[in-house]
């Protein structure tokens, strides 16, 4: 009889049967040997560019640089306004010498993470037919769109670079997720995209559906990669009624998005100060006159610089209220299951994580209100919605039946 069909080895072990394992071994199997350490790299960069391209934004540096993906010609960004000579952007906007260094870093890093998550596509790619040749191919096309479009030849670029996504789109659909191939290559085709949405950030002047776009592209991203390194490190967490407890996980993270996309409707459309620093009512009144039509209309038309808000008064308390009232839906959600997660052998420590940062990142939101936005409390509070987005993500990573 082989190992594989002896009764006593497929018998669970204590640790099993009093309800939470934590597989050994570091890797997953079938990966790279260094494919865990290079995705838990660029999820920590991922991390950071969030928490950076927050700063860029709320600190109204976010058309610092005018130009894309330089800044007012330079590779780095102008330290001097003698530096810029007859750039084409200065008619767009003044260089502010103070600000343009946070943009244009803020690209240098995304354009790092771009580098870690290509490597990570090719590592997996690297047993496929031609796996390599065709991550290659869509980066080679991505590389000359990017080249094109600062030629000023934006159709060319546009089709090249969707011809990209559509290289590594096709190679997903035809791959497995064993060795998570299909995920790196899905990893990479959103970080493309997320490069078009942060170069339509700019060049559509802040339009708030490409901002809030751009700021759940670069979650997603950071969510993928989440979920890659748990999965490439193979460290599951074992319980009884996983299947349920992976639903109400996902559901969970349904919510967060929803509320982060408020989060970032609200933030682009220069809402957070709608009801002043009044909270918990609005102005003074608990349901304040408020326009959810105009507030929530979507494409607005391009050419409008958007920096500062365009919207009235009404417009941007319904976006406010909005926000507030999902973030009620989430706190009561995410409260209860972090309460569930404490009543469940082997996860109460998650559980007390999830509850206390439901708790910091609701203070946090309150606090933005209450102080008027101040710049470290705004940063703040993506970062922590970021962080309830990893632990969530990590859960349903690792969360799996004894046995499975």
């Amino acid at each position: 009889m082989s190992a594989t069909s002896n009764p006593v080895s497929s018998l669970p072990s204590g640790a099993e049967r009093a309800g939470t394992t934590h597989a050994p071994g570091h890797m997953r199997p079938g990966v790279h040997r260094h494919f865990h350490r290079l995705a838990w790299l660029a999820c920590a960069l991922a991390f950071g560019v969030i928490v950076f391209g927050a700063f860029v934004r709320l600190s109204n540096a976010g058309l610092s640089c005018p130009d894309w993906p330089t800044c007012y010609g330079r590779a780095s960004w102008p330290t001097a306004t003698s530096h810029i000579v007859d750039h084409a952007a200065t008619a767009i906007r003044p260089v502010e010498i103070h600000k343009a260094w946070r943009e244009q870093l803020h690209r240098m890093l995304a354009g790092t993470l771009g580098v870690l998550v290509l490597s990570l596509a090719l590592l997996s790619a690297r047993r496929r037919r031609w796996g390599i040749a065709q991550v290659l191919a869509a980066a080679v096309l991505v590389a000359i769109s990017i080249g094109l479009y600062m030629r000023a030849q934006y159709l060319p670029a546009a089709l090249l670079a969707g011809g990209g996504e559509a290289v590594l789109l096709f190679a997903a659909l035809r791959w497995s997720n064993a060795d998570l191939a299909r995920v790196s290559a899905l990893t990479l085709a959103t970080i493309v995209f997320q490069a078009l949405l942060g170069m339509w950030t700019v060049t559509w002047l802040l339009k708030p559906v490409v901002v809030m776009g751009h700021l759940l592209g670069g979650l997603l991203t950071f969510a993928l990669l989440t979920w890659t390194a748990w999965r490439a490190t193979a460290r599951p967490i074992r319980v009884p009624d996983a299947r349920l407890l992976r639903r109400l996980l996902v559901l969970a993270l349904v919510l967060l998005a929803v509320q982060i996309a408020l989060g970032g409707w609200t933030s682009s459309n220069y809402a957070a100060l709608a009801c002043g620093t009044d909270f918990p009512t609005c102005v003074g009144r608990w349901w304040p006159p408020h326009d959810f039509h105009q507030g929530f209309v979507v494409w607005r038309g391009i050419g409008v610089d958007y920096e500062g808000g365009v919207l009235d008064g009404a417009s941007r308390i319904a976006i406010q209220l909005a926000h507030r009232m999902m973030a009620v839906v989430v706190f009561v959600y995410v409260s209860w299951l972090s309460l569930r997660l404490l009543r469940t052998p082997g996860m109460r420590g998650y559980g007390a994580l999830l509850g206390g940062l439901v708790v910091v990142q609701v203070c946090l939101g309150i606090a933005n209100v209450k102080l008027a936005l101040p710049l470290q409390v705004a940063v703040a509070h993506n970062a922590g919605a970021a962080l309830l987005l990893f632990v969530l993500v990590g859960l349903v990573a690792r969360v799996r039946a004894p046995g499975a």
